[in-house]
């Protein structure tokens, strides 16, 4: 007889003592085989701790159908089959469910701002760039590159908008003032 079918009758012959109620032929079924159904667990790429869980369920199954198994040598196949079920169920409901560390980020408040508050921010800006149009052409190419650019050189500002460099600086004063008496008093109070 190969040694498969020595293993398959000793299972066979454990779980019918187990059947008629010999709690150690049942330990000895556990012994035997938690190790081959934790591997088939841990097969379906789950990790340790949960497939110790697929492994308890399946000894769980077992006990609980115990008396309705009536082919005692198909036990390894039937343990196994019930496993990797188990692992498949658990495995795809995980995969809808979010990450443990994403559950913790789940309850933060979102710091983000409101749609209330998009909606004032859009509207001043609105408001920022129809005064901005109402000043000069010079102005207007002065205020957005001093708005757009971090640190703009003024020997290029001076080049490109064919300003005296030591003007550049007294103009933007006189635009910005411009645009402020442009705006709103609601929009210098939002600021």
């Amino acid at each position: 007889m190969p040694d498969t079918s020595l293993h398959h009758a000793r299972m066979a012959d454990l779980l019918q003592a187990a059947q008629a109620g010999d709690q150690g032929s049942l330990g000895d079924l556990v012994d035997e085989l938690t190790p081959l159904l934790w591997q088939v667990a841990r097969a379906q790429g789950l990790d340790r701790d949960t497939s110790s869980d697929i492994v308890q369920t399946a000894w769980l199954k077992l006990l609980g159908s115990l008396q309705d198994i009536r082919s005692p040598m198909a036990l390894t196949s039937w343990l196994i089959t019930v496993t990797r079920r188990e692992a498949w169920k658990v495995r795809n409901t995980g995969r809808m469910e979010l990450p443990a560390r994403d559950v913790l980020f789940a309850e933060l408040p979102d710091l983000g701002p409101t749609p209330e508050e998009q909606r004032v921010e859009t509207e001043r800006r609105r408001q920022l760039w129809t005064a901005v149009g109402q000043l000069s052409e010079r102005c207007q190419q002065l205020l957005r590159i001093i708005a757009f650019t971090r640190r703009p050189d003024y020997d290029e500002v001076s080049a490109a908008l064919d300003m005296p460099r030591g003007s550049i600086g007294p103009t933007r004063g006189r635009c910005l003032a411009k645009l402020r008496d442009t705006l709103s008093p609601d929009f210098a109070e939002g600021s």
